[in-house]
């Protein structure tokens, strides 16, 4: 069986989250800093000193620049970097169901719960009626798609529909080739 995570997955992401932080608080810190100090020094000058208006436009420039910064930052960066280690985390904790199903095909990426995934068809039968159902495994897309083709029958292990662990049991393919008269 192929595990596609480790503890290493998780490390990783966590300390690339802290680095993240790291420097969203020493952007933070160095604009808080600047912001004070040209607050503190325009607080200082002298009644209609001619040298007030830069300090206000200067502590408006550092204002601005922080936010310009923050938003991008926050919203792409470090939000991205959360949901991957959120999910790595889950995976942890959460119930694992195994099934072996053969492989239909990929479908387009999409974005679950914050994090890029590959989404994989599998053919599942359906308990109530006796017809043939898709299913969508998602596979991160920070990770190598497997090897799987279509028709190959697949043993799964999965969290949420997010894909932990797989077995290529055997190929559809290789069946049909071989017969039943060999």
């Amino acid at each position: 069986m192929t595990f596609l995570y480790s503890d290493e997955d998780l490390y990783a992401a966590v300390m690339q989250r802290r680095k993240y932080l790291a420097v969203f608080l020493s952007v933070t810190a160095a604009a808080l800093a600047g912001v004070v100090t040209f607050l503190v020094l325009y607080a200082g000058l002298p009644y209609r000193d001619p040298n007030g208006p830069w300090m206000i436009a200067v502590t408006c420039i550092i204002t601005a620049l922080y936010i310009i910064f923050s938003f991008p930052f926050m919203g792409i960066c470090f939000k991205r970097c959360n949901s991957y280690c959120r999910m790595l985390r889950f995976i942890s904790v959460g119930l694992k169901e195994n099934f072996s199903a053969p492989f239909v095909g990929i479908e387009d990426w999409i974005v679950r719960d914050g994090v890029d995934v590959n989404v994989a068809s599998f053919e599942v039968k359906n308990i109530k009626r006796e017809e043939k159902m898709l299913r969508q495994i998602y596979v991160d897309g920070e990770k190598e798609f497997p090897p799987f083709q279509e028709g190959d029958t697949v043993r799964l292990v999965s969290q949420g529909n997010l894909l932990l662990a797989y077995e290529i049991l055997g190929s559809s393919a290789a069946e049909a080739d071989i017969g039943p008269n060999s």
